[in-house]
């Protein structure tokens, strides 16, 4: 079980993991061995995660989110296979925390008189300025 929080937990026949072979530096090894993790994981047809959860992590993942709901995360950071598919786990896991996290609440607030008092002086004085710039008016 992959614990992302108290309430959430991924059971493991929820992620496919595909082994790719990265690019970078590793000399040979690069060549012969497929250290970068492929980590998919179905949001929309998960039954472990809440639909609140559900549709906010579908905001959060973005250009992650394949067209079928499917989130992909690539980990081709180390050289090691079992460090990148810890490291592909956890951004999985940090990416469900952040959209498990409900958002707060926007309070409308009003800016104060003084504020407004001082945007329209300077708006007064940028106006003075301009219009001391315009050349003499000629009556012909």
């Amino acid at each position: 079980m992959l614990q992302v929080n108290d309430t959430i937990a991924i059971a493991p026949a929820e992620l496919e993991e595909v082994f790719l072979r990265a690019s970078g530096p590793g000399g040979q090894n690069v060549n012969k061995v497929s250290t970068a993790v492929q980590l998919r994981f179905d949001a929309r047809r998960s039954p472990s995660l809440p639909e609140a959860v559900r549709a906010r992590l579908e905001r959060l993942a973005g250009s992650r989110l394949t067209g079928e709901g499917v989130i992909v995360i690539t980990a081709n950071r180390f050289r090691s296979q079992a460090r990148n598919r810890e490291d592909a786990r956890e951004r999985l896991v940090a990416l469900i925390r952040q959209a498990a996290a409900p958002p707060k609440p926007r309070r409308a607030t009003r800016p104060p008189l003084a504020s407004k008092r001082r945007r329209v002086e300077s708006k007064r004085r940028r106006s003075a300025v301009k219009s001391l710039r315009s050349g003499p008016i000629s009556e012909e």
